[in-house]
């Protein structure tokens, strides 16, 4: 799914306007329908909805949902702001609702404010995303009133005062805090950064119908990865394979103490499709390696407990490493020589990012794709930090450009950077995949899916949503507080099975 700036969606919305054609408050009604069809069926008529709404279109669209509710019997009662100008479509729907009720009132000033109960329903349609400053005045005392009820609050759009991109943290503008947004036609990129989330508790897309030739043809560096996102023929298998069809990867992880890491990581590898996978461990952990992942082969480092070299790579079609391998400094002269010797795709991740960080610069060396995923600790510490997240996300794409890498930005939605300047937003995971062992899943995945065949982008794009997938399913069946690595890696293969049947 495409995901756009503001300015481009009201771009898009003019082209509907001109090339469907229809006139703007026939799209506003449009708009408002697909608001009541979504409030309608989580709602009964017994609730009390308090309706707020600004003087613009955002306004407009609050109007247009107030007359739909009162037909449909909800108790419903409608407060909108003075002032000294409103757009003809707030204006217009203004009129069409005071024909059909008298609970339309005017707020001139703090003491129009209507009480909110903690049991009321209130949807906030005060500004939507095209506002481009802070709200002030009596404006920004209203969303104080409104947050300060502890009523369930919608937003329509945006949540009023959030800015559709970049916004200041801490953020101490007034901004609704909302319960839920309904955004229209596509999420807004404000709804992925971790900072906004007191103002984005949940959101959902309310799909009015813009013109597909002007989604089409705008274009955007931005993306959501759903499951049909996934292309199917991916993992198309054929009568005559064997395991030399799928490939060989190979996992460089584990140290004294950490051999954990390591099992996680190719078990996860072993999951994703690869035919063979090789794990590289120090003398410490043949026997665990052995024992845990049957499936692997086990090459054993002249070390006892770390790392110090890698195998002769020719024969391997992907390489992870990093899981559990600690930071000692001939650790890290083996990555350095890997780095600049490998012909074949590399991940790194957890202390192999740790030891990246020393010389960030040998990335320029590399012969093959390099793939990073760092959390966002990991990344400031290999970049330089960041004062929110947006500012990170720009950096990223830039860091991707300038050592043509990809960079997974993991955390909730997690961000795929490519070296294009493309950014693919994750939509699966959940909270309860924030847990030790969690990322080294990751990289097995991504690395069992590139030595598969699958394209760097491919599998990094592919790789973060069937981890999250995974994730998703095994809380299904044991909660969130609960989950752990191994079960993510267990349910790898229900991931698999989901995606494969659905795109069938």
């Amino acid at each position: 799914m495409k995901v756009f700036r503001t300015n481009q969606i009201k771009a898009i919305d003019d082209y509907t306007i001109e090339h469907e054609p229809i006139e703007s408050i026939d799209l506003m009604e449009r708009a408002a329908t697909a608001l009541f069809t979504w409030f309608s069926n989580r709602y009964s008529e017994n609730h009390q909805v308090k309706i707020f709404c600004g003087p613009g279109n955002n306004g407009g669209d609050g109007m247009a949902l107030a007359r739909l509710l009162i037909i449909a019997g909800f108790k419903t009662h409608t407060f909108y702001l003075k002032s000294d100008s409103y757009t003809s479509n707030f204006t217009l729907n203004l009129e069409r609702l005071k024909g059909l009720t008298s609970e339309v009132h005017l707020i001139k000033n703090h003491s129009d404010f209507p009480a909110i109960l903690p049991g009321d329903l209130v949807i906030d349609a005060l500004y939507g995303s095209g506002l481009s400053r802070p709200v002030e005045g009596m404006a920004a005392q209203l969303i104080e009133h409104i947050n300060s009820s502890h009523a369930k609050v919608i937003s329509i759009d945006i949540p009023s005062g959030l800015f559709g991109e970049a916004n200041p943290f801490p953020n101490t503008n007034p901004v609704i805090k909302a319960d839920y947004c309904l955004s229209f036609q596509f999420p807004k990129l404000a709804f992925f950064m971790p900072e906004n989330e007191q103002f984005v508790k949940q959101w959902a897309v309310l799909h009015i119908g813009l013109h597909p030739l002007a989604i089409e043809n705008t274009p955007t560096s931005y993306f959501y990865t759903v499951a049909n996102s996934i292309r199917a023929e991916l993992f198309r298998l054929s009568t005559f394979a064997h395991k030399g069809t799928f490939g060989h990867a190979l996992v460089l992880a584990g140290s004294y103490g950490m051999m954990g890491a390591a099992c996680l990581c190719a078990k996860s590898a072993i999951r994703s499709g690869t035919g063979l996978v090789t794990m590289h461990v120090p003398e410490i952990g043949y026997q665990i390696a052995q024992l845990d992942v049957p499936e692997a082969l086990t090459s054993v480092d002249s070390s006892d407990t770390h790392l110090t070299e890698f195998p002769t790579l020719e024969r391997y079609n992907a390489i992870a490493v990093g899981p559990g391998i600690a930071q000692s400094s001939d650790t890290g002269e083996m990555l350095f020589k890997l780095i600049k010797s490998s012909r074949a795709p590399l991940v790194i991740d957890a202390d192999g990012l740790n030891l990246l960080s020393r010389n960030i610069d040998i990335l320029s060396d590399a012969k093959a794709q390099v793939i990073l995923t760092p959390h966002p600790g990991e990344f400031d510490k290999l970049f330089g930090k960041s004062q929110n997240s947006w500012q990170r996300l720009e950096l990223a794409s830039e860091m991707a450009k300038k050592f043509n890498a990809i960079i997974v930005l993991k955390g909730a939605y997690t961000r795929v950077v490519l070296p294009n300047g493309n950014v693919h937003f994750n939509s699966t995971g959940n909270p309860g995949m924030a847990t030790g062992g969690s990322g080294d899943v990751l990289t097995g995945i991504i690395t069992g899916l590139l030595a598969h065949g699958l394209s760097p982008t491919d599998a990094a794009i592919t790789g973060v949503f069937i981890h999250g997938l995974a994730g998703d399913l095994a809380a299904d069946d044991f909660g969130k507080i609960s989950l752990c690595a191994s079960d993510i890696v267990s349910y790898i293969c229900k991931a698999f099975n989901h995606i494969t049947k659905n795109n069938e």
